[in-house]
């Protein structure tokens, strides 16, 4: 009945008005929604057959005949051997997931960027500086008392120096009186030069102590040379004025720290040994620039203490005057003697 002229007819003219995209159904299947609809949509606007062909069991027969007769087997074949290509760096664990809670085709909204991002990042590294887990705990807890001495020194400047402002402008200090604080600040002069040229030159004999156990193995003299700059520079600070004896020192604790940070890279010392370092010339830094800030204050209202070279100068001058008065009680003598012969 079928090969009839108006039943072929009848076929050709159905299998004409089914859409292109539905005569595929690797096409149908995967096309887009929206795609079909709209294709459904303009196919309702043309004046095809389709229009004039009565809904019979015949006519829907031949459509869905028409639609799923021509498969192309070849190229079904040739898509299923072939080998999807892989692409790791552009799959996570959202890349084939739709979320039930997010449309498609929009896009989500930026999240909130962190103004304070950066500094809660260093405030994070300062922290994990300064908590030093990888630290000895010997070598953390007497290290931390060898700075204690410069901390006092330091703080019992600055307090001195503001007492003696407080007397000078109200005629009495508030703990101790004006000529005592003087008195007491020349005494701690001394003492915190001595003991930052003493702690210099320990920092210079570790990397002999070091060099003696050949860590990280043996570097002869570039190494020597660390612990001998070391109190090469710290004790001449002796000899000079307070505020020069402090300025050398804090330069030398930092080029110390320098060479400490540049030994720990070369392996020639542990590797925590330069933040250890970096936290102990912190507080010593800190202390010295105290010193020189209440020093600053008072520069003007006490008067030095003589320093070592003024010792020598003094003593040099008096022996000039001791030696000048017998000079002159000799000649004098000598007159005297003469005198009496003549007489």
């Amino acid at each position: 009945m079928l090969r009839s002229a108006p039943a072929a007819s009848l076929a050709r003219s159905s299998f004409r008005s089914v859409p292109r995209s539905s005569r595929h159904p690797s096409r149908f299947v995967f096309a887009n929604v929206d795609r079909q609809f709209y294709t459904r949509v303009q196919s309702f606007k043309r004046p095809l057959a389709l229009a004039l062909i009565p809904h019979s069991p015949i006519s829907t027969a031949l459509q869905r005949y028409a639609s799923t007769d021509h498969i192309d087997k070849d190229r079904e074949a040739k898509l299923g051997g072939a080998v999807i290509e892989q692409h790791p760096d552009m799959v996570s664990i959202d890349s084939t997931v739709r979320h039930v809670t997010h449309e498609e085709g929009v896009e989500e909204p930026e999240p909130d960027t962190d103004m304070l991002a950066g500094v809660k990042s260093d405030l994070k590294t300062i922290k994990e500086t300064f908590e030093l887990n990888e630290v000895p705990r010997e070598a953390l807890y007497i290290g931390m008392a060898g700075v204690l001495p410069y901390l006092a020194t330091s703080f019992s400047t600055a307090y001195l120096a503001w007492d003696i402002n407080y007397a000078a402008n109200n005629g009495v200090g508030l703990l101790v009186s004006g000529p005592n604080a003087e008195l007491l600040l020349h005494i701690l002069e001394p003492l915190q030069i001595g003991y930052g040229a003493v702690i210099i030159s320990f920092l210079g004999a570790i990397h002999w102590g070091l060099e003696f156990g050949k860590y990280g193995g043996s570097y002869g003299y570039p190494r020597y040379a660390l612990g001998v700059i070391a109190p090469a520079i710290a004790w001449p600070s002796v000899l000079m004025p307070i505020e020069y004896a402090l300025i050398t020192q804090f330069l030398a604790f930092n080029y110390l720290y320098f060479s400490d940070a540049r030994a720990t890279v070369r392996g020639w010392a542990p590797h925590w040994y330069s933040t250890y370092r970096f936290v102990l010339t912190f507080v010593v830094g800190a202390s010295i620039v105290i010193s020189l800030i209440g020093r600053g204050q008072i520069a003007d209202k006490v008067g030095k203490l003589p320093g070592p070279a003024d010792r020598l100068k003094a003593l040099r001058d008096s022996q000039m005057e001791s030696l000048e008065k017998e000079e002159k009680e000799r000649r004098a003598k000598i007159v005297a003697d003469d005198e009496e012969e003549e007489d």
